[in-house]
């Protein structure tokens, strides 16, 4: 197939109008910048007037239409995949819960044996978003299972999984956790996250190899000017990443902004920590083993307590451009290329290039989803 005429946003997080992508089988054969390759006997679609972008990756979320990862069936991940596919997130790194380890491990099992469908995102890691969270920062995590930091726990988890847990939460002021962030450092990628720590604990989590921050505001100390806490540290660090969602109700667009100034846009991720409502009508929903309400794009607790998200990445993304004023190479990078480098995926997805999944996206000027092209194949093609 070739892809012609297209506005496409490159490896270098420009956009190259009038460009052509070859794609053979499951992967890109070719790309030429600001000129039609040499066309042979593939189908040729042309984008005449439209844009190519690569297909997001969501590191940071826990279910869709009903369904959460921590259920551990083929059932949950299929509907999951399916709907993320479907809405531009074509590789997804679902999060489990503070729950028990036997429900962790029975998802983390479920990860390492499933099969992708033909219509649904590669699953392509873990994000073990607790049980190493702090007891007064729980947010929507189950305070019933909040355990201390425990690099066994984390490697029988990782077994379990067949080593595809890519990030694991952890609070750093927690007993033993710098210890752990340090013994792990050569495992996973942990994440600053569900945390009370002052700017200097966080510090040396960051030293210690904890370069990420899980949901930037949400769930830690607020950037205070005499007790600045650990997102300044993120900021003052040599290299560190943040995670940030940009559903319009988790932070103040003005908060957005900041944080992308703070940390430049090549350390920001954008994430949808969206749970299983998304998708779906307002009503009741569960997230670890606790009910959520949901009405509109907001999903609480009974305490009131924001629990995730009813917003998917690809709108989370658009919000960010459309409502938060945001770039928008800024916006797909954030969405694409970050996340893909943060849990080191980058081989095969995040940008397009020659080798890498041919999962791509058409979308108009106004990033609307005019199609879905997953590994070479239509999902959809509405132009």
């Amino acid at each position: 197939m070739l892809l012609s005429h297209a506005n496409l946003y490159t490896k270098d997080f420009r956009f190259a109008p009038e460009s052509s992508v070859k794609v053979e089988g499951e992967r890109i054969a070719s790309v030429v910048e600001g000129g039609s390759s040499e066309v042979g006997s593939e189908e040729v679609v042309d984008l005449k007037g439209l844009s190519l972008i690569p297909g997001l990756v969501d590191i940071h979320f826990h279910g869709a239409v009903g369904h959460d990862l921590m259920e551990g069936t083929e059932v949950a991940l299929d509907a999951i995949a399916k709907y993320e596919a479907k809405s531009g997130i074509t590789a997804i790194c679902p999060a489990t819960m503070t729950m028990s380890e036997a429900d962790i491990t029975k998802a983390c099992a479920n990860v390492r044996e499933y099969q992708v469908k033909d219509d649904g995102a590669d699953v392509v890691g873990i994000n073990m978003e607790g049980p190493f969270v702090s007891p007064k920062k729980v947010g929507a995590q189950n305070p019933e299972f909040v355990h201390k930091p425990d690099a066994e726990f984390f490697r029988r988890c990782n077994a379990a999984s067949g080593g595809k847990i890519k990030l694991m939460a952890i609070a750093p002021e927690e007993p033993n956790a710098i210890e752990v962030i340090r013994l792990l450092n050569k495992e996973v990628l942990s994440s600053i996250a569900h945390t009370c720590c002052s700017y200097d604990v966080a510090r040396q989590a960051i030293e210690a190899g904890a370069t990420h921050l899980t949901h930037c505001y949400n769930a830690m100390p607020g950037l205070v000017h005499r007790d600045p806490g650990p997102i300044a540290a993120m900021a003052d660090a040599r290299w560190g990443e943040a995670e940030i969602i940009c559903d319009g109700i988790h932070i103040h667009p003005a908060a957005v902004r900041v944080a992308f100034r703070l940390m430049g846009e090549e350390r920001m991720i954008l994430i949808s920590d969206s749970m299983m409502a998304v998708g779906l009508e307002d009503g009741t929903y569960e997230l670890g083993g606790q009910p959520v309400y949901v009405k509109g794009r907001l999903a609480t607790l009974k305490s009131g307590t924001i629990a995730g998200s009813a917003t998917n990445l690809y709108d989370c993304m658009v919000n960010a451009y459309k409502t938060m004023g945001l770039p928008l190479a800024t916006v797909i990078r954030c969405a694409t290329y970050n996340p893909a480098r943060s849990i080191k995926v980058l081989d095969d997805y995040g940008t397009i290039e020659p080798g890498k999944v041919a999962s791509m996206l058409v979308v108009d000027s106004d990033l609307n989803l005019k199609g879905v092209l997953l590994r070479g194949k239509w999902l959809f093609k509405n132009f």
